[in-house]
């Protein structure tokens, strides 16, 4: 035993240098004081299909997986528009779904943010205005933050909740 400490003494410690910060952690932890300041809490988003195609839907659900993991950055998915404060609106709003989005709307309590989603709620896409449809969702319910694409990508998605929060502040 004496003779290993000695080998330890003679040699000193023996490690590779620390890693260098890494600038994503320090958006991150900047992100959650920033959603937290102007909330208090998390962020619960109630998402509303309106009558899309789903391409934006399989994106939003992409936000759930471990590469963008938005429960670690403080945003969760409610089930209820009474527990939401951002409403996440995708497709072009069919006429069957118009009462249904005011409801929502509505049941949504004060201050409540909208982020239209896609070129479908962004300006009704192919659909536009016809006889089944209303067109873009600014055309039911107010919109705060429109995200452009088909489908928009989950970053763009994220970033379009992330402009939502920044602008209540």
């Amino acid at each position: 035993m004496l003779k290993t400490l000695r080998k330890i003494a003679s040699i000193g410690l023996v490690s590779e240098a620390a890693p260098q910060t890494d600038a994503v952690l320090r958006v991150r932890s900047a992100l959650d004081e920033r959603i937290t300041s102007v909330l208090g809490r998390a962020l619960c988003i109630r998402h509303v299909d309106a009558g899309s195609c789903n391409g934006c839907e399989l994106e939003i659900q992409a936000l759930g997986n471990p590469y963008y993991n938005l429960e670690g950055r403080n945003l969760r998915f409610v089930a209820s528009p009474r527990h939401a404060d951002l409403l996440l609106v995708t497709g072009p709003v069919v006429r069957n779904m118009e009462a249904a989005l005011k409801r929502v709307y509505a049941a949504t309590p004060d201050p409540k943010l909208v982020v239209a989603v896609g070129d479908c709620g962004c300006t009704g896409g192919i659909l536009g205005e016809c006889p089944a449809a209303l067109g873009r969702v600014s055309s039911v319910i107010p919109v705060d933050v429109a995200v452009p694409g088909c489908p928009p990508s989950p970053v763009r998605i994220l970033q379009g909740i992330l402009t939502a929060i920044s602008a209540t502040a």
